[in-house]
């Protein structure tokens, strides 16, 4: 093995460094060997899985090692662990092999008709309230198109964009967009929910949120739009946000509410069918941020017809109040 004073070998978490690599002894069953016995910490149940004998598994592990120059997991006697680098070889290996299963996926959905794939990254209040349907008019009206949908918060779907892993993202305004194109989707309102027994339930009048910072709430995670905007208000007023608990999903919000675990303050269309079915009330929010705009975004591409079409659609079904309508408007 070269010695490290000759030939450094750097690892961090920002870079992935293959000094020397002998890439004859790189192949992906070695790859999906070592994610294996990391995730696992058994290189016996690593070895089934790869249907190899437990020595030529060891001999594709220490063969890996020797090619980066670096010792991949710890052995001891009730299995194998992970060394720092054997950790970022895990998650740089795994998405390799996720973009292989990809590969595989797409190549096959190539035989069957559908020629393109198009990443949709967007926000969970566009999911719940308004996609599910166009999503599905527009597969059956360009059905040699599958739209792939990742759900994540606003912040995160501006960074799929400009890191390439989303082809168009719809977010809730508020991201810094610039060098991307945006055009209006559709507009939302957030409101107070309330267990139905809660005091401030036996009013229905709008109230600013400022004026429930006494309140236990009941937040979404780090990251979301609607947390950010609490978080901006409490600060403005001086008082602390008295988060009890912080969940990822609406539906999960409502039951902790009609617990009476706490408030919340969620977009007004995905808590109409949990209000319906669940001790709750609802209050309307004084606060101008409760009027929300929703947003378009895509990377410029003046060449992907298939894309333009895309977003033209959402743009199209986005111009009316009832999505069929604006299908159909589009489609003439």
């Amino acid at each position: 093995m070269t010695s490290p004073s000759t030939s450094p070998v750097l690892w961090s978490e920002s870079a992935f460094s293959l000094p020397m690599c002998n890439l004859a002894r790189f192949d992906l069953i070695s790859v999906r060997l070592a994610v294996d016995c990391v995730n696992g910490g058994s290189l016996t149940a690593a070895a089934q899985g790869a249907h190899l004998a437990l020595a030529a598994a060891s001999r594709r592990i220490r063969e890996l090692e020797g090619a980066f120059g670096e010792p991949l997991f710890e052995r001891h006697a009730k299995g194998l662990s992970a060394t720092e680098a054997g950790r970022v070889f895990a998650r740089h290996g795994m998405a390799l092999l996720q973009t292989l299963d990809l590969l595989r996926s797409e190549l096959a959905d190539r035989r069957s008709g559908i020629t393109r794939h198009i990443r949709l990254c967007a926000s969970t209040a566009a999911i719940t309230q308004f996609l599910p349907t166009p999503l599905a008019a527009y597969g059956r009206l360009r059905p040699h198109v599958r739209v792939d949908l990742e759900e994540q918060v606003s912040e995160a779907v501006v960074a799929a964009l400009r890191q390439g892993r989303a082809d168009v993202g719809i977010l809730v305004e508020g991201p810094n967009v610039d060098g991307l194109q945006v055009l209006p989707f559709r507009r939302d309102e957030l409101v107070l929910l309330l267990p139905a027994h809660h005091r401030l339930a036996h009013d229905a009048g709008p109230i600013a949120f400022a004026d429930v910072l006494d309140e236990d709430l009941i937040g979404l995670n780090t990251g979301a739009a609607i947390l950010l905007k609490q978080q901006q208000t409490a600060l403005g007023a001086g008082k602390p946000l008295r988060l009890r608990m912080q969940v990822r999903s609406f539906d999960a919000a409502c039951h902790l509410v009609a617990s009476g675990l706490g408030i919340a303050v969620l977009p007004q269309g995905a808590t109409e069918p949990m209000v319906r079915a669940m001790p709750l009330r609802v209050r309307p929010l004084a606060d101008p941020w409760a009027q929300r705009q929703m947003l378009i975004a895509c990377a410029p591409r003046e060449d992907d017809a298939d894309l333009a079409d895309f977003v033209e659609y959402l743009a199209a079904a986005s111009r009316n109040a009832k999505t069929e309508g604006a299908i159909r408007k589009w489609t003439v």
